[in-house]
């Protein structure tokens, strides 16, 4: 018995070359709407699908395959005999292949202006049937949904016969494509229908890249975006120089470019095992890194580097007197990328740092399950702010405190930040108690820390912290405020001239 093969693909790459390639294995190639004149005009003699099913295709294609001498003839058992029974009967056909891929919903929606229409007539019903009906029937039926399998399949076929663990492969492909491809349309209504938390979450993602390993040598891992990424994000980074990204790099790269999307101004962070080791701001790069690179000298070595603007020269020669994993901007001047790149080691990233307005998900796995939030957004502005203390904070000390509130929220809980003219002077993270975390951040500070502001990411809950800052010689302090005890604390600030100010918002961070 000849056996056949139905061709249907929005993408239409190299299906010329395999369906000659399935014809001269004496497979007779059924096809539908514009990959039958795309395969007609390439030489293959395929046949029209409503030859097959004796019905036209209706509704401007929205139905063509949806019939029962298409999925019978690929759901037979050819192993079992009332169903070979059931097709002579109804004079159907057994299908032997299946090669589809699906209308382009995802590139639809990345289209500037789409319609809603045009977005509802690009997802494909008859295709995802096709595939799970072929995929369910693996055992008997080969389904091909991915172009780079052509010539693999092709390969086996000239060989005999595809193994049915080959075969199970393939289904096990077209099973996770309809999944991501059902899971981006659900997204999309779900978005429209301004739903965060619906009564299930399905997310879907693609794989970026394998990596070395994990966290650790010992564990493996991989990297993964969101089929809709855009903007600030390494998953749509540009790799200029260097060699392939850990795991680790791009943990601490993304804590980097997220913190980096709080500035407008000019600004360089460091990063160190997730947590800001220096963060600048300036009237250009070149001084915002000068000031993010003072912040802390010693922990920046063998840490990632984020910037907001296009790296020159001038900045490019401070960078290369450091050991630094990476270097994420939007761009490197020519000379910038020449002096870099001499450096054999260094990574150097080009990612767009256009900000979008688009609400995203954090994602946390926990044992057997993910914890679903919203993201951090929280931003504060000087009129929000509440002065608790009877000394009101000097216009300067404000934008200092504004400046570290931005800071802390980045740190791991609990969390204390010193900064002093626009840069971070002292970081205190992930601490079991804040007076440790507020211990560190002044010692990190060293004799800076005079004149300088303090922010933390939740209230104080005893005056210990306040006590620990006036020794240093903060001179104000910014902190969420709310605690049973505030009053202890404000007390000790009218003791030592040290400004206090509710932010009425936490960050913590675990």
């Amino acid at each position: 018995m000849t056996k056949r093969a139905l061709i249907s693909v929005s993408d239409k790459s190299k299906v010329v070359e395999f369906a000659k390639g399935l014809e001269a294995l004496g497979y007779e190639v059924i096809s539908t709407g514009g990959t039958l004149k795309k395969l007609v005009d390439g030489g293959v003699e395929a046949v029209a699908i409503d030859e097959i099913t004796g019905f036209p295709e209706i509704m401007d294609g929205r139905v063509k395959t949806l019939h029962p001498n298409v999925h019978g003839g690929l759901l037979a058992k050819r192993s079992n005999p009332d169903h070979m029974k059931q097709l002579k009967e109804n004079r159907i056909e057994p299908i032997d292949m299946v090669v589809v891929n699906l209308y382009p919903f995802k590139q639809t929606l990345e289209k500037d202006d789409v319609s809603e229409d045009e977005i509802i007539e690009n997802i494909d019903i008859g295709g995802p049937t096709m595939l799970r009906s072929a995929a369910k029937n693996f055992k008997d039926v080969a389904v091909v949904v991915d172009p780079t399998d052509y010539d693999q399949v092709l390969e086996s076929l000239k060989q005999g016969e595809l193994s049915v663990e080959q075969r199970k492969t393939l289904a096990a492909k077209v099973f996770r494509h309809t999944a991501n491809y059902d899971a981006l349309i659900g997204e999309y209504f779900t978005n429209e229908t301004k739903e965060t938390f619906p009564e299930n979450y399905t997310v879907t993602f693609e794989k970026v890249q394998s990596l070395r390993y994990g966290e650790n040598p010992h564990q493996e891992a991989a990297f993964y975006k969101h089929p809709l990424t855009k903007g600030m994000s390494l998953a749509t980074a540009k790799q200029l120089h260097g060699k392939e990204l850990s795991y680790n790099n791009i943990q601490d790269g993304n804590a980097a470019v997220e913190i980096l999307s709080d500035y407008d101004q000019p600004a360089a962070v460091a990063v160190k095992h997730m947590n800001p080791c220096g963060i600048g701001i300036g009237d250009d790069l070149f001084e915002a890194f000068g000031r993010c690179y003072a912040a802390d000298p010693i922990s920046i070595f063998g840490g990632i580097v984020a910037f907001n603007r296009d790296i020159d020269i001038q900045t490019a020669k401070k960078l290369s007197e450091i050991f630094l994993e990476i270097v994420i901007a939007p761009g490197f001047t020519e000379e910038a990328m020449e002096m870099l790149t001499q450096k054999k080691n260094i990574r150097l990233l080009e990612m767009d740092m256009t900000k979008t307005d688009e609400q995203t998900l954090k994602i946390t796995a926990v044992n057997g399950g993910v914890l679903v939030q919203t993201k951090d957004d929280g931003r504060m502005t000087e009129d929000k702010l509440t002065v608790a203390t009877e000394r009101e904070p000097s216009k300067e000390e404000i934008e200092d405190l504004l400046f570290a509130w931005k800071a802390v929220k980045h740190v791991k809980s609990n969390a204390i930040v010193l900064a002093k003219d626009k840069q971070t002077i002292g970081v205190g993270a992930g601490q079991m108690n804040r007076v440790g975390a507020a211990k560190i951040a002044i010692e990190s500070a060293g004799e800076q820390a005079k004149g300088s502001v303090m922010a933390s990411d939740a209230f104080f809950p005893m005056p210990d912290t306040v006590e620990e800052a006036a020794k240093a010689g903060v001179k104000a302090i910014i902190q969420p405020g709310g605690s049973k005890r505030d009053q202890d604390s404000v007390d000790a600030c009218h003791e030592h001239g040290i400004a206090m100010v509710y932010t009425g918002m936490r960050h913590f961070k675990h």
